[in-house]
Parts: structure tokens; C-alpha cells; sequence
């Protein structure tokens, strides 16, 4: 068995599309668009994974309450504290770099266009 996808709905599916393909380079591996349900798959993944990240719009849909139990996804780079600097400076809502207790700062968060939090962490 493996990951398949994690699902997020999106209220703007363009602007999640931009975030994630600028942010860390997400590439659309295919998109499913079924109008007479009202709704459109975007599945996107990270050069060279298979693992994917499916973003559903469902058409007219204003938002979704996060609720309190979700937490995040994370991908892990090289480079944490270049991809941290360009995504500041691109203007991206971007915590600081963060430790955990003993350890050297080895992560941080960024927030996407619906409020759903990536964890950014040093790839081991």
C-alpha cells in the first residue's frame, strides 16, 4: 500500500492553483471537470513524487470552516532557509523559521489562499 492524495476544497481554485505551482512548485497532473455536478478535480504533485495533493472546487461554494481538529501537510525541502526567503519576499503569509525545544530551527508554516496551514520542514 502507499499515499494516494489529500483532498482540500478550495473556494478559488485558480488562486490555490497559482499558490501551490509558485510556492513550491506543484505541477498539474491531470484536472477532472464534471459541470453537470457542479464540481472540478485538480490534482497536482511535486516534480519527480506521485504522491498528489487534490484540490475540489465545487462551484459557488463561498468557503469552508477548517474546523479545530485538522492540522497540516508538510513537505520537506533542502534548502529551508532559501525557500523560506523567496516566499517571504513573494509576500506569501509565512511564519518565522521554528525549533523544537534542544534542536536548531528546522521548519516553519505558510498559510495558502483557504487558510489551510503547510509545514515546511528541513529534509532529513
Amino acid at each position: 500500500m502507499k499515499m494516494a492524495h489529500t483532498c482540500y476544497r478550495v473556494k478559488d481554485l485558480q488562486a490555490s492553483l497559482a499558490f501551490y505551482k509558485e510556492a513550491f512548485g506543484f505541477e498539474e497532473s491531470r484536472v477532472r471537470d464534471f459541470p453537470d455536478n457542479k464540481f472540478t478535480l485538480a490534482y497536482l504533485t511535486l516534480p519527480g513524487e506521485t504522491y498528489e495533493l487534490e484540490l475540489t472546487y465545487n462551484y459557488g461554494h463561498e468557503g469552508y470552516d477548517l474546523g479545530n481538529g485538522y492540522g497540516h501537510i508538510a513537505i520537506a525541502t533542502e534548502d529551508l532557509e532559501g525557500l523560506h526567503a523567496k516566499q517571504k519576499a513573494a509576500g506569501f503569509d509565512v511564519t518565522d523559521l521554528k525549533a523544537l525545544p534542544g534542536v536548531p530551527p528546522s521548519y516553519y508554516f505558510i498559510t495558502d489562499p483557504d487558510g489551510y496551514k503547510v509545514e515546511v520542514i528541513r529534509e532529513k
